[in-house]
């Protein structure tokens, strides 16, 4: 039985180049610092990332609270570096899609837009895109801790 799916979009403006941006997004080392929402820890050992079309994205996130984990296994659909990343998640009821683009504002600043596609009715809860959006925060946070080291070199 197919449930209704639906999309979603988040968008975050960054003090940061588009290269440093897709980076992070594609970076075991960077993606262990602030993978998933808060609450949860993500081991660098827990990330698999083969950067290509058709290569395997695959993230185990672990529960601060009592260990438990919950992995996301997707597949690159489109990498483009530093304008675009595209992935789906075949194990998700209706094979949702990510895309996030990388805006240059020309400015010193980068706009990130996250948007979903065929995303299961458990996903577009409020509950869930609060905790997505604690994913963008710690995000954020893990940007100015890289900003203001390389600042201090």
């Amino acid at each position: 039985m197919m449930t209704a799916t639906g999309e979603l979009t988040y968008r975050r403006v960054h003090r940061a180049s588009r290269e440093l941006l897709f980076d992070c997004m594609t970076t075991p080392d960077h993606l262990a610092r602030f993978w998933g929402p808060t609450g949860t820890s993500t081991p660098v050992g827990n990330i698999v990332v083969d950067l290509r079309p058709g290569g395997a994205f695959e993230t185990t996130m672990v529960s601060d609270a009592d260990g438990s984990t919950y992995t996301m296994r997707a597949v690159y659909v489109e990498v483009q570096r530093p304008e675009r990343l595209v992935w789906t998640e075949a194990d998700v009821e209706g094979g949702m899609r990510t895309t996030i683009t990388f805006v240059d504002l020309n400015d010193g600043r980068t706009e990130v837009i996250t948007h979903q596609t065929k995303v299961p009715a458990p996903y577009l809860s409020d509950e869930a895109q609060a905790g997505f959006r604690t994913s963008l925060d710690r995000f954020d946070a893990y940007l100015a801790e890289l900003q203001s080291t390389e600042q201090s070199r």
